[in-house]
């Protein structure tokens, strides 16, 4: 039997045609007679064994198909036999090695009712087993991740219900657009009072205390402002189901999908009703307090008033008197200019100094009631030409003390009055080069550092006699010293007026010092961000101090 699929000749017969035909189909494809005796097989039929189609026609189907297959397949073979078609899907083994499915058909061959043998079709389903299988596994493999992320999701809502049941303080819900209630949670129903069935499906601005409402914005605007910014806040009395009410403080959140398309929105009320009665009860302080300041900033802004107003009579009524006590004292020292009684003398003198000294502390007190009334002329004051033109001057007045003097040459700008300033400078100067003069290699020190409270703190450092910090509790009171008068002159005047300059400019004056290891006066003064450029000459300053 011809099985090459080379062009029959014209006398060729149908069986042959037959064969060739058969050959160039996938399937196998053979038939057995009812002795089991193959009669027919085409080309990939026989290839499957490793033979022709030639080699197995004649062959008995135990002397084709492998031994291990005939228990399976025998019992089919019969029922084909018995004239029942048989279907089914198996795995063989070719020739070649290779494993391969296929869906096998076992049709009856019927002539005159009677069968007389049986076709066998053998489709190669190999490949869309294997499709099946990856679907199989594919589809196990999605059911697994669905069932872990059904868990999870369902683990994740129960700790949210708890979460959200367990909430005292606070409770949540969820609207629609519309303000309408779509969730209500145990948590809501435990702070309002009102159940599931009551608020599913009503409008939630049934929750407000209408008659009596300090909201911000009412509840059409909260949900636009909400939806707009995707969170809005708002503040009022709240209604319980009992008729009692609540001031809550409700935070509208817009949940939306990922494709930004609005789901709802999340309510979550906090009962804040203690800490709004703490806040009127602190605003009624407040407003107490506030009245009993302005009264009280009243009473001493006119008794400053009239202190500055007595303290500048007293100092003007004395000035008079002084005047003709110095008078008389200087036509004295003429009249007993030649007198020689020991005592007279050293008197008039002792009378001629307190005088002048009685004199100059009714100067000071004049300069510091001026100081409480005066206006401050606010400007920017560059420190260094300041310090420089009040040094300049104390270097004349002191023209035989050798003092070495540092200044910081990168001093701020500060705000403030300028004349003023000078003065306070001056006066602080002034007693660092004072209390130098008992020190051979007098130094006084000027410079600025960042202050820790924030802005920036100067200083004044000498290295002079120094004094007891801790015996200082009037530093800064007027006419109160820390050294007597015979070791350093002075009237106790220039650091009460210092500090009352600095502090009219919001600033602070204090000092660190111990015995005989000098003293620092640490002062704060508003300084400008940016420093303008200015240039003040050292004399135009030196005569703010003179």
């Amino acid at each position: 039997m011809d099985t090459t699929p080379s062009s029959a000749p014209a006398t060729e017969s149908t069986a042959d045609l037959i064969q060739r035909v058969a050959n160039r189909v996938p399937t196998r494809l053979s038939y057995y007679d009812k002795d089991l005796v193959c009669r027919f097989a085409n080309l990939a039929h026989a290839q499957g064994f490793g033979k022709t189609a030639d080699e197995i026609v004649g062959l008995h189907i135990s002397e084709i198909m492998p031994a291990a297959t005939l228990p399976e397949i025998l019992p089919k073979v019969a029922q084909a036999l018995s004239g029942e078609s048989v279907t089914f899907e198996t795995q063989r083994s070719l020739a070649d090695g290779t494993e391969h499915f296929y869906e096998i058909h076992y049709i009856p061959d019927f002539h005159e009712s009677e069968v007389r043998g049986i076709f066998i079709e053998m489709n190669d389903v190999t490949e869309r087993r294997r499709i099946e299988e990856m679907v199989l596994r594919a589809n196990h493999d999605l059911e697994e991740r669905v069932r872990e992320r059904s868990a999870e999701l369902f683990e994740s809502e129960q700790r949210y219900r708890l979460m959200v049941d367990a909430l005292q303080d606070y409770c949540i819900y969820f609207i629609d657009e519309n303000g309408v209630v779509t969730d209500w949670t145990e948590s809501a129903q435990r702070l309002h009072g009102f159940s599931r069935q009551q608020m599913v499906g009503q409008n939630s601005d049934v929750l407000r205390q209408l008659e009596e409402t300090e909201d911000e914005v009412d509840l059409v605007q909260v949900l636009r402002l909400a939806t707009a910014n995707g969170q809005w806040e708002t503040r009022g009395w709240r209604r319980r189901d009992d008729g009692s009410r609540f001031w809550g403080h409700t935070v509208v959140t817009a949940l939306r999908h990922q494709t930004g398309e609005l789901r709802g929105l999340s309510c979550i009320t906090r009962d804040m009703t203690a800490a709004k009665h703490l806040e009127d009860v602190m605003n009624d302080l407040n407003r107490e307090l506030e009245k009993r300041v302005s009264e009280r900033t009243q009473q001493l802004v006119a008794a400053n008033k009239d202190l500055d107003v007595f303290s500048h009579m007293v100092s003007h009524d004395l000035r008079a008197p002084l005047r003709h006590i110095s008078n008389f004292i200087g036509l004295l020292q003429e009249q007993l200019a030649d007198s020689e009684d020991p005592v007279i003398k050293p008197y008039l003198l002792a009378v001629s100094k307190a005088s002048k000294r009685m004199s100059t502390m009714i100067e000071g007190l004049l300069e510091y009631a001026r100081l409480g009334r005066v206006a401050l002329e606010t400007q920017p004051v560059p420190l260094s030409p300041l310090m420089h033109g009040v040094i300049e001057h104390l270097k004349r007045e002191h023209s035989d003390r050798h003092i070495e003097w540092v200044i910081d040459e990168d001093m701020p700008v500060v705000l403030g009055d300028a004349m003023m300033l000078a003065q306070a400078m001056g006066k602080l100067l002034d007693n660092a080069v004072k209390f130098t003069g008992k020190v051979e290699q007098a130094r006084i020190e000027i410079g600025w550092r960042p202050n820790p409270m924030g802005g920036r703190m100067f200083y004044i450092s000498d290295n002079g006699a120094g004094f007891d910090l801790s015996k200082a509790q009037n530093l800064f009171v007027m006419f109160q010293r820390q050294h007597h008068s015979m070791d350093f002159e002075g009237t106790g005047t220039g650091l009460s007026l210092s500090q009352r300059v600095i502090e009219r400019h919001g600033g602070r004056l204090w000092c660190e010092t111990a015995v005989g290891q000098g003293c620092t006066f640490f002062f704060t003064l508003p300084c400008e961000e940016v420093a303008p450029e200015m240039n003040f000459g050292f004399s135009a300053l030196a005569e703010l101090t003179s």
